[in-house]
């Protein structure tokens, strides 16, 4: 006998979640408004609004489970003030969306686009026209030394790279931290951005600091769309002081269409770096398991309000 319902907003795998959340929880996949009623726990994709009136409207609610770390959407003061934990999945998709931002800087390196082309076209003769760089000896610049930038770092260092990295908030090993934002992007052949977006770092890179980037750069964004200024950054294409772009996210999503798209260095994907197969699962997993965690009433692993689990422990 079920004691407990839990509903998904958005689509989530039942087959994957069903077990985690055990025996005595009822999941509902597509919830009618008695249904978010009664709802004690919601598993949350990353792109449905969680507001006020929402959570209104769930006034059982005991916990809210977003796949990813992103909480833009989701009104985390209002669920903090009743007591309920935001539950993100940060350990799941890191490692996949590392392998995106080197996916994009070979992709834009070894030419991949334009050689493509020239084959298809016919115009082998014309290959060495094309200027085909390499990882190997390069500098990786990371923005944003999480989980994700850490990653990034190890990927790097495996292709031969040199790794620097900026972050006032995780300060990254001495070694190859840099202090100054500007001297980073002065020293960088890929620039990768994955600080978290706050009114503080909105175009964190603008028209001045991509005066600073190391001619020929690479950047990629698979942190945040916000950080990113579109129009600086297709002038800093157009005049050669960027030789490439990649960009996984958008501000807003789903993307609106900027002349940044028709540039033929730039390679594009729709927020799915972090959205592979088995990242999917593991998040899936991950955000089930925070649920029957707060409803059996223990401590979840990560949560977006850091003070959370303090406040329990000392109720």
């Amino acid at each position: 006998m079920s004691e407990h319902v839990v509903v998904a907003l958005g689509p989530v795998d039942a087959d994957t979640v069903t077990p985690v959340l055990g025996e005595r929880v009822t999941f509902v996949t597509d919830p009618t408004p008695d249904d978010l009623a009664v709802a004690e726990g919601a598993i949350v994709r990353a792109d449905r609004h969680v507001d006020a009136d929402l959570l209104a409207r769930m006034p059982r609610l005991r916990v809210i489970a977003r796949t990813g770390v992103g909480v833009d959407l989701v009104d985390v003061a209002t669920a903090s003030a009743r007591g309920i934990p935001v539950v993100v999945t940060p350990n799941s998709g890191s490692r996949a969306v590392a392998e995106g931002v080197l996916a994009m800087a070979l992709h834009l390196t070894k030419q991949l686009n334009p050689l493509t082309e020239l084959v298809r076209d016919g115009s082998w003769a014309e290959r060495s026209t094309i200027p085909v760089g390499d990882l190997d000896g390069a500098t990786m610049g990371i923005v944003g030394y999480g989980r994700i930038g850490r990653r990034v770092g190890e990927l790097a260092a495996a292709f031969g790279m040199r790794t620097l990295a900026y972050d006032p908030f995780t300060p990254p090993p001495a070694e190859f931290a840099r202090a100054d934002l500007g001297e980073l992007a002065e020293s960088s052949d890929v620039l990768t951005l994955h600080a978290p977006l706050t009114e503080g770092t909105r175009h964190l890179v603008n028209e001045e600091l991509l005066a600073r980037v190391k001619p020929g750069a690479i950047l990629v964004n698979c942190g945040r769309g916000g950080l990113l200024d579109l129009d600086a950054t297709l002038a800093a294409l157009e005049t050669g002081r960027l030789s490439g772009v990649g960009l996984d996210v958008f501000d807003p999503e789903p993307a609106l269409y900027h002349p940044l798209f028709d540039h033929p260095n730039v390679v594009l994907t729709p927020h799915l770096m972090g959205m592979t197969r088995r990242a999917m699962t593991l998040t899936f997993v991950d955000a089930a398991r925070g649920v029957a965690d707060v409803l059996a009433g223990r401590p979840p692993v990560a949560v977006a309000d850091p003070d959370y689990n303090l406040r329990k422990a000392t109720a």
